[in-house]
């Protein structure tokens, strides 16, 4: 059996391990999904290897993927790249074309994979300004673009496979594999150097803790691959014999997880909010006994504690809410849905114990794009899951938390560095610990707990402390609320800006009967919608001690997103710019 050392040693193993499983990769192409096995997937990845030795491609010579969805190609390019040892540098679709700019130079990547016509356009803007980018190849058909079946129409003369098998053989498992460019609140991005170790390392260590059934289970990919969250769990499919099918869309989720029935997907805890948003919607439109046992089972899955800690009559309770209710929540996934994994952010408690309730359990992780990524992560069994909790590390990692609240890791899993910035390397990393930036503790059973951002936690001018994420996450409890950033560093109070769920406000004002407005404008400036959030401000802010409640709010007409500036590709925060953008409302609640 193939030893795993490096990635490339992945679908190797996987046709050692399964045989040729026949739908290993799938993506949708003009509506029909088309299958790859494990021997094609190989046979294509050593495919493009040929093509690029004869391209004259050297060891740790970089080469740039860009796309908008996953897809075959990605996974077969990467596997191409990675064992002729260059490197593979995904870079997120949707940033600008300054950033693509800014990457694509400091990697000095020499040749580029990119999807379709939206990252093309980009790449053109920027194209005389990369000066080593020797050539771009598309995925999809682009008129006038070189297409990767060049390469792969090159690489079919198998002339050359000693020299793939020279240079496979030649690289060892310590060898920078990618260089990560992480999406950053702030500032130019970082690229971080993963090794095969560092990857290798996290997917072994990781693979006791999820429950799949080997060789005989699907999944839905639909994260951004270009993540080391989904990256990583792509080749932890591999090894497990996992079929792969990815996702069209993030639009397209609902729809291909009907189709797909995967068995686990994973996501973040925005989509899980999304989803649950979506079923407590349906069933206010239930009536009658419907509604009733709908909010019934709700309430009783929102009391979920695992293991049959709530007792007999709970368990018997839960038991018939299963049957009429979440047995229907389970079909509307799918059917075959068995597991959630979540990363990237905090999930709500509320939501790991309603989908855990409904049997879909969420194994909510932790970690970085320095540390591979995973560093902590839940497990339905052997009661290793803990609600409100990042799970225990995993195997061979190392966790303390510092005098200052900051969790430290240390493992096989924690990044070579930042690639030409040893300065700041020598910052995060002491004695072998990586400093995390968040702050959290350990409990007595061994679980970890994330508190909050160290860089986001800020002093009132009373001198209190404030964690806002930990406010944010239970604001957005509220379906009121979108999205909410907590404001008051160096101020009196906390205050808050917030993006509304406009989509849930039209709903509600059907329900009653009233007019808030046809416009976001006009939403959030009537008096009735303002009032509305207030008592859930009201309601939520009891939650916390007085230092720490929401003193005042703004509302903004603009939907937060990824292309408007507000969220990074992973849907987190870019705190700096949020502030710039509603700097007036800054002076208005202030002033």
């Amino acid at each position: 059996m193939t030893k795993i050392t490096r990635l490339f040693d992945f679908p190797y193993y996987q046709l050692e391990k399964y045989s040729s499983i026949p739908d290993a990769l799938v993506t949708k192409y003009n509506g029909n999904w088309i299958k790859t096995s494990t021997e094609d997937y190989i046979e294509k990845a050593n495919t493009i290897s040929r093509a690029l030795l004869r391209m004259g491609v050297q060891q740790n010579d970089k080469i740039a993927v860009i796309s908008s969805n996953n897809r075959t190609e990605w996974n077969i390019v990467d596997i191409g790249i990675l064992q002729i040892g260059a490197q593979n540098i995904p870079i997120y679709p949707t940033i600008s074309a300054e950033e693509y700019e800014y990457i694509l130079n400091h990697s000095q990547a020499i040749y580029c994979f990119v999807s379709d016509v939206e990252v093309m356009h980009k790449i053109n803007l920027i194209r005389e300004k990369t000066p080593l980018l020797k050539e771009i190849y598309t995925f999809n058909e682009i008129p006038n673009c070189k297409n990767w079946n060049e390469l792969i129409e090159l690489g079919k003369d198998k002339s050359n496979q000693n020299s793939v098998e020279e240079r496979k053989n030649s690289v060892t498992t310590e060898d920078l594999a990618t260089i990560i460019y992480t999406s950053g609140t702030t500032g130019r991005p970082k690229g971080v150097m993963l090794s095969h170790k560092n990857i290798v390392s996290n997917v072994l260590d990781s693979a006791p803790r999820i429950p799949f059934e080997a060789g005989n289970s699907r999944a839905l990919s639909f994260l951004p691959i270009c993540h080391i969250f989904e990256r990583m769990i792509l080749y932890l499919y591999q090894y497990y014999g996992v079929s792969v099918y990815f996702g069209e869309s993030i639009d397209k989720i609902s729809d291909n997880i009907k189709e797909v029935k995967p068995n686990v997907i994973t996501a973040v805890p925005r989509l899980l909010e999304k989803v649950y948003d979506k079923i407590y919607a349906k069933g206010t439109e239930l009536s009658g006994i419907k509604k009733v046992l709908f909010f019934w089972a709700i309430n009783l899955g929102l009391k979920y504690e695992p293991y049959g800690a709530n007792g007999i009559w709970y368990e018997f309770q839960l038991k018939i809410a299963r049957k009429l209710i979440f047995s229907k929540w389970k079909e509307g996934l799918g059917g075959n849905l068995d597991l959630m994994v979540s990363g990237s952010a905090a999930l709500q408690p509320r939501l790991a114990r309603v989908f855990a309730a409904a049997q879909i359990p969420v194994m909510e992780g932790y970690g970085l794009t320095e540390t591979s990524p995973v560093i902590s992560v839940n497990d339905m069994r052997n009661k290793g899951f803990k609600i409100g909790t990042v799970g225990k590390p995993i195997d061979n990692v190392e966790v303390k938390i510092a005098d200052d609240g900051e969790i430290l890791c240390k493992g096989p899993n924690v990044m070579m560095g930042y690639y030409k910035d040893e300065k700041l390397t020598n910052e995060v990393i002491t004695d072998g610990f990586f400093h995390t930036g968040d702050i959290g503790n350990i409990d007595d059973g061994g679980f970890l707990k994330i508190t909050d951002r160290k860089k986001e936690m800020f002093k009132t001018s009373g001198g209190k402390y404030i964690a806002p994420q930990l406010i944010e996450n239970a604001m957005k409890q509220s379906r009121f609320i979108e999205q909410i950033m907590v404001i008051g560093d160096g101020e009196k109070m906390p205050a808050a800006f917030i993006q509304p769920n406009f989509d849930f406000i039209k709903e509600w004002e059907k329900i009653h009967g009233i007019k808030v407005g046809e416009t976001n404008q006009e939403i959030i400036t009537n008096p009735k919608v303002i009032e509305r959030v207030q008592e859930e401000i009201d309601h939520l802010n009891s939650k916390f001690g007085n230092w720490e409640q929401i003193k005042r709010f703004e509302l903004t007409p603009d939907v937060w997103s990824v292309e408007s500036g507000h969220l990074t590709p992973t849907l987190k925060l870019r705190r700096k710019i949020v502030m710039e953008k509603y700097k007036h409302l800054y002076t208005k609640i202030y002033s």
